[in-house]
């Protein structure tokens, strides 16, 4: 493999080309070169990878080497190069203007032989530097990136854990809240798998943070959570609380699913109509994520047999669904429940 720099010189004369050559082969490069300027730019455009420098003239028929200094420029892959200006001129305009396009340096003909070798080989130099900063950089830009990525897993990991961990403590506190809490899982993710306005992160976020919808039960004394029957008044103003105990328990998280498990549990009892708790919140105003629970929530309680109520049959369930629609529940979740209604049947019809 050829690792010696390899630098482009451009000249309309011959002979400065070959001066050129003759004085930098003391520092074993390769060379190629070109008498014109579009010569140059089509060497160039063929790979510009395998240019180390490029040494320019200014004064050359048809394109000069300020146009051509400027299409080097306007190339991601050649604009890097350094380039020095060869010129017999000398004055300050032509100098400033060289820099402004983008030279880095310029070299004064007829050439002297220490300062061409000194110039050229300081420019590569630094060339080389600024390349291997670059990969260094990208190197550690990569893995700060790969790093941000491996905690955020670790924290969703331990987010999840730790939801796993209180979903069966909530089991332990009710014997209807175990299968019915993966059923809640499977349901709402599916509908919002459906819904055009969510992402497959929030169908993952739903799967993981829904479980948490009714956390606030484990603030509701053992007698009114498991009475057979109805509640009272009182007792169901009690029930009621366990929305607002969850939010107040989860609302300081900054952890997506702990966040989101704090909306669903304030707003999952929240009716489109206005009619729900805690808030009386109506339409829109409740976030999706506690529509969607609501309806999974719902469907999957109607479905199952309670402390308090025996299982729904299934064309009841979805009777009091569609007359709900626009009352209870968000129409366009009731739309796409019905849509795709034979999986989330057998969702429900798991024991």
């Amino acid at each position: 493999m050829n690792n010696k720099p390899h630098i482009l010189i451009v000249d309309d004369v011959a002979e400065n080309i070959q001066v050129a050559m003759n004085i930098l082969k003391e520092d074993n490069y390769d060379f190629s070169f070109a008498c014109k300027g579009e010569e140059a730019l089509s060497i160039l455009n063929t790979n510009p990878k395998r240019f180390d420098l490029i040494l320019l003239d200014i004064m050359m028929p048809g394109i000069n080497g300020f146009d051509v200094c400027q299409e080097i420029k306007k190339h991601p892959l050649s604009s890097q190069i350094p380039l020095i200006f060869l010129t017999a001129r000398v004055d300050v305009d032509s100098i400033s203007r060289g820099f402004a396009l983008g030279a880095v340096d310029y070299i004064t003909k007829p050439f002297h032989a220490d300062e061409l070798l000194s110039r050229v080989r300081n420019h590569i130099k630094m060339y080389h530097a600024h390349l291997l900063l670059q990969e260094h950089n990208i190197a550690l830009e990569t893995k700060i990136k790969f790093e941000h990525r491996r905690l955020l897993t670790e924290l969703e990991d331990n987010q999840k854990e730790m939801i796993y961990v209180l979903t069966e403590l909530m089991e332990a506190t009710s014997d209807e809240t175990g299968k019915h809490i993966r059923r809640i899982a499977d349901l709402s993710s599916l509908l919002a798998l459906y819904h055009p306005a969510l992402t497959q992160e929030d169908a993952d976020i739903l799967y993981h943070a829904s479980p948490m919808h009714d956390i606030g039960k484990m603030t509701i004394p053992h007698e009114i959570l498991n009475k057979p029957g109805r509640l009272n008044e009182q007792e169901f103003n009690i029930m009621q609380a366990h929305t607002t105990n969850a939010y107040q328990l989860l609302k300081n998280s900054n952890r997506k699913f702990l966040k989101a498990a704090a909306i669903i549990a304030n707003e999952h009892h929240e009716k489109w109509d206005g009619s729900g708790y805690p808030r009386q919140l109506k339409g829109t105003e409740i976030h999706l994520y506690g529509r969607i629970v609501a309806l999974a929530d719902v469907f999957d309680a109607l479905s199952h047999t309670r402390c308090y109520k025996s299982a729904w049959d299934m064309e009841d369930v979805l009777t009091l669904i569609r007359d709900q629609r626009g009352g209870h529940f968000d129409p366009e979740l009731v739309d796409l429940f019905f849509d795709h209604l034979e999986e989330f049947k057998a969702i429900v019809e798991i024991k």
